[in-house]
């Protein structure tokens, strides 16, 4: 923490509906300068902290971004650490989630919040949600608890009065302002009149260790969601990708797949290759149980490894994440198995 007796923040625009303005001849909605987003804010002059913007010098749709965008993040992060209580990111709405997963590996021994927000509607229209989302933020990022330090020092998204877990976290909705939700873990913060936080929730950190920044990442993941009728050959061509270096297996209810001794066959020879297979069940809420039905243990006896509860987010970006570490096949189901920022909740099954 900053010796100042008010907290500092810096705001990090990254792009997003949160930042676009109308143009009036197409009717489109155009990126505009982050000067023209405090201006739409004037409540952010009443805050009891001091705030500094960075943005992006090319605002990024969301749906355009890449995992070199995150390394940025990071990058902003880091070398500004030091300086700063908190990070609020304004990010596009579509791939949030992903974002805030891979921050959540990214920033490892990280010990200040990080906020992502946005809207759904641009902060310039009357209705928007965006102006109470970027406030609340920025007072959670802000807030300290009776020992001075971080009351949320983890990445989160925070969106119509929910503060969620980042890598918790996904998009369910692409009209309503309650657009994300977080099924297998509650939320760890209400705003209402007043901000509750569930401090038994949030994470507990050691804030004597220093941050220790990630850039590296490996792209060469795959998310296969299986189906009635898929064909053997799709299965088989996903699995023969060249590069290919692990896949997110979206299967039925608590895990379970087609008992079809080619299908297994297929799964076990890409573990052989050193190919990672990790098991997500396509329901949003639940575990998966690989244990619990004989078509889950095939899975398990093949060396598909459980994703848990996690989202499908969490997973792609971990695997990018470990790969990215140059760790091997077997180090990356230790660490598939181990919680590494609260992102799963591993019971026996």
């Amino acid at each position: 923490m900053t010796d100042k007796s008010n907290p500092s923040i810096l705001l990090i625009y990254t792009g997003g509906t949160i930042g676009m303005i109308e143009n009036r001849e197409t009717g489109a909605l155009e990126s505009f300068k982050f000067d023209r987003l405090l201006e739409n804010v004037p409540e952010l002059r009443r805050f009891n902290c001091e705030i500094d913007s960075y943005c992006f010098s090319s605002p990024i749709d969301s749906s355009d971004i890449e995992p070199a965008a995150w390394s940025k993040l990071v990058r902003i992060i880091d070398e500004n650490y030091d300086r700063y209580d908190g990070f609020v990111i304004l990010h596009g709405t579509d791939t949030m989630a992903y974002t805030a997963s891979a921050l959540s590996f990214m920033l490892e021994d990280l010990c200040k919040p990080v906020i992502l927000t946005g809207s759904q509607l641009p902060i310039g229209m009357l209705r928007t949600d965006g102006k109470e989302n970027l406030i609340t933020a920025i007072e959670i990022a802000a807030a300290r608890n009776e020992n001075g330090h971080p009351m949320v020092p983890e990445v989160c998204i925070f969106f119509e009065n929910n503060l969620l877990r980042g890598n918790r976290t996904t998009k369910i909705n692409a009209e309503n302002f309650n657009a994300f939700r977080s099924y297998n873990y509650p939320a760890l913060a209400t705003a209402g009149i007043n901000i509750k936080y569930e401090c038994d929730k949030i994470a507990h950190v050691d804030f004597s260790k220093p941050l220790k920044p990630h850039y590296a990442y490996d792209t060469n993941v795959v998310v296969l969601t299986l189906f009635p009728g898929i064909q053997e050959n799709i299965i088989s061509n996903i699995l023969s990708t060249p590069g290919l270096r692990a896949v997110v297996l979206k299967t039925y209810g608590a895990g379970n797949a087609p008992q079809k001794a080619s299908f297994i066959k297929l799964l076990k020879e890409a573990i052989d290759k050193g190919i990672v297979i990790v098991n997500v069940s396509q329901c949003l809420a639940g575990t998966v149980q690989m244990r619990l039905y004989k078509t889950g243990l095939r899975l398990l006896d093949a060396g598909v490894i459980s994703g848990y509860d996690s989202t499908v987010e969490c997973l792609l970006t971990k695997l990018m994440f470990l790969l990215g570490q140059e760790k091997s096949p077997k180090e990356i189901e230790e660490l598939m198995n181990t919680p590494m920022a609260g992102e799963f909740t591993k019971e026996e099954n």
